[in-house]
């Protein structure tokens, strides 16, 4: 069964499941708090009317129940933990809009645009007390108190390592001194410890050994590190037609990415003129790019994402994924990666 057959029941088990924790059966909204956190989910307009915006592709949420029928449980036991992973996501994207001064996600005015920084950072946070909520709801499903009890811990860890990341993201846009190390550090924080607790969470639920979440968790740890340098590349290097946007950008905005950061630690030149605003952006970005792949920043960045993709798919192999969940799994893997087989 593809992923996308096999996904189509979970994400609409998803979705009535964040709605019942957000209370979104009740309308119109019970407080502003509610409306502005179900606007944000698309699931109402900016005049708290009903609507079905876009709400992206819930890639996590998925692969945690995937993780957990892959794993040998039953992934309607997941459903609680996957609302988690997803109201957890959109936290994040409240508040990063508003620590990236964002306008717009998803085609529609972002949060703090249309009721203010103060009520959107309450929001996020309500956000985020909502997750905690699904997550207890493990107990609903029949889950045992001590697998309840563990994945809290597991969800608490990563949510800290996420602020982190993100802390970190913003104070390197006030450095130049940023190295490779560091930004590796930082992308684990901001983007992969909540994939990998997407697949860990899965096998918790299932009670799989220890050894085998251990596996889940480094598959998804490392998918997300070679999704994130593979996205990098194609910001440098990218078809502008295929990735839906200008492939000079990451250069224009002196974006600090793993082949940016290696080019400036190999080349005293690229780390001359990197901020030096003065230069014409017609001159600036081919010059950048040049200098990038006389170092081998582009060959270097694609040896670490092969690499980060290597440890991803040999940890799921290792996990031992069953049925039609285990074929997604891989399904979604390959795509993500960019891989045909």
């Amino acid at each position: 069964m593809s992923y996308s057959k096999i996904t189509k029941p979970m994400q609409a088990a998803l979705v009535a499941d964040m709605k019942e924790v957000l209370q979104a059966d009740v309308y119109p909204p019970i407080d502003q708090l509610h409306g502005m956190m179900q606007y944000h989910m698309g699931w109402l307009n900016e005049n708290q009317q009903p609507d079905n915006a876009p709400a992206g592709k819930q890639i996590r949420p998925l692969l945690t129940m995937l993780c957990c029928q892959a794993a040998g449980g039953d992934w309607t036991q997941a459903i609680p933990a996957a609302s988690a992973i997803e109201l957890t996501h959109n936290f994040s994207l409240i508040h990063d809009d508003i620590e990236d001064n964002s306008p717009t996600r998803r085609g529609r005015k972002t949060l703090w645009t249309t009721h203010g920084v103060p009520l959107a950072i309450n929001a996020g946070d309500g956000m985020f007390a909502a997750a905690r909520i699904a997550l207890g709801r493990l107990e609903d499903r029949g889950v045992p108190a001590k697998t309840i009890v563990q994945a809290f811990r597991r969800f608490d860890d990563t949510c800290l390592k996420l602020t982190q990341g993100q802390d970190a993201d913003m104070s390197f846009e006030t450095r130049q001194d940023v190295n490779v190390d560091e930004y590796v550090a930082m992308i684990t924080g901001k983007t992969s410890v909540l994939i990998s607790l997407c697949a860990e969470l899965g096998s918790i639920i299932a009670q799989k050994p220890a050894e085998t979440s251990k596996d889940y968790h480094q598959f998804g740890l490392n998918l997300g590190l070679a999704f994130q340098v593979l996205d990098d590349i194609l910001g440098i290097w990218g078809d502008e037609a295929t990735i839906g946007k200008s492939a000079t950008t990451d250069i224009s905005t002196r974006k600090k990415t793993l082949p940016i950061l290696f080019g400036l630690e190999h080349s005293p030149k690229l780390a001359s003129i990197y901020f030096d605003t003065s230069i014409p952006e017609t001159e600036f970005v081919p010059e950048v790019v040049e200098l990038l792949d006389a170092c081998g920043a582009e060959e270097y960045a694609n040896k670490r994402a092969a690499d980060y993709s290597n440890l991803a798919l040999s940890h799921l192999e290792s996990a031992e994924p069953q049925g039609d969940a285990g074929a997604a799994l891989h399904e979604l893997t390959h795509l993500l990666l960019g891989r045909k087989s």
